[in-house]
Order: C-alpha cells, then structure tokens, then sequence
C-alpha cells in the first residue's frame, strides 16, 4: 500500500499551476492587444469595382454588362486598369457605355491621367459631348452627354469610394 500523503496538497498545486498558466496566458494576450491597437483611424483606401458598382446601384444608376480590360483602346498600360460598363438612371435614360480606368495610387492616377484622353479618341465618336468624371485614383469617361443629374451623381461615387485616393 502506498504511503500516505495528505489528499489536499496535491490538488493545491495543480490548481495554482493552472492558475498561474492561465495568468500568463492572459498577460500575453493583454500585452499583445496592447501592441497591436492603433490609436490613430486607419486612412479610408480606395475600393474595387464592385465596391464602385454597388454604391453606383445605390445611387440611383444601373451597372450592367461590365468588362474587365475593356480600356476602350490597344493601351497596353490602360487594358489591366480598365473595365467598362453600361449605365443608366437618374436623368440619363439611354444606356451609355463608360470606361473606367482603376489606377494603384495618386502617383499613377497622375502620371496617367491624360493617357486616359488619348485612348478616348478610339471610342468617342463626337469630341463635343465627350465626358469624363475623376477622382484619384479613377477615370471614368464616355461618350455623351450625360446627364446632368446622372453625371454629378456618377462623381459624388468616385468621390466616396475613392477613399484618401491612395491604396
């Protein structure tokens, strides 16, 4: 028969071992959430197409038909930026066709921006109702006009889901 020991001892120290394991893990996790939160708001980045889409559809405009690569041009530079769509509403009843150009960031939007008019000349058939709306890091243009009412709304967009215009 095995010697006696007191039956008490033994449960004390398993249980202030798990107490000290579950303090440590604790003191881990609250150190490291520490570390990781950030006091400062993080900077609102620009969104996909379909983020674009969606608040367009919100807005009061149809997205139908969208293509991706569809610049509009053989511009190697703006083909993997581009997609185009259809769209109608607000006081714009017949579909247009508009491409929009998603750049990385700022500096692209910039460097590229007028690349976008002159790829433009490939699709637009009437220079004087020629329309585009912008907001770094995007382009949407098309052939017009366009109205009034679906032209500002189409810009309000760009400039919501355009975020700091930086990704």
């Amino acid at each position: 028969m095995p010697p006696d020991r007191p039956s008490a001892a033994r449960p004390r120290a398993r249980g202030g071992a798990l107490a000290v394991a579950v303090l440590a893990i604790v003191a881990v996790v609250a150190g490291g959430c520490s570390v990781l939160v950030d006091p400062s708001p993080p900077s609102p980045t620009p969104a996909d197409f379909g983020g674009i889409a969606a608040a367009l559809v919100q807005a009061g405009i149809t997205v139908v038909h969208p293509k991706s690569g569809d610049a509009g041009c053989d511009d190697r530079v703006l083909v993997p930026t581009a997609i185009s769509f259809e769209a109608s509403g607000l006081d714009q009843a017949t579909p247009v066709k508009i491409y929009t150009y998603l750049f990385a960031d700022r500096a692209t939007f910039e460097r590229l921006r007028t690349t976008v008019d002159s790829c433009a000349r490939s699709y637009v058939t009437d220079p004087e109702t020629y329309e585009s709306a912008e907001q770094s890091p995007y382009v949407a243009a098309g052939q017009g006009p366009w109205g009034p009412q679906f032209k500002a709304k189409l810009r309000e967009v760009l400039a919501v889901t355009a975020g700091n215009g930086d990704s």
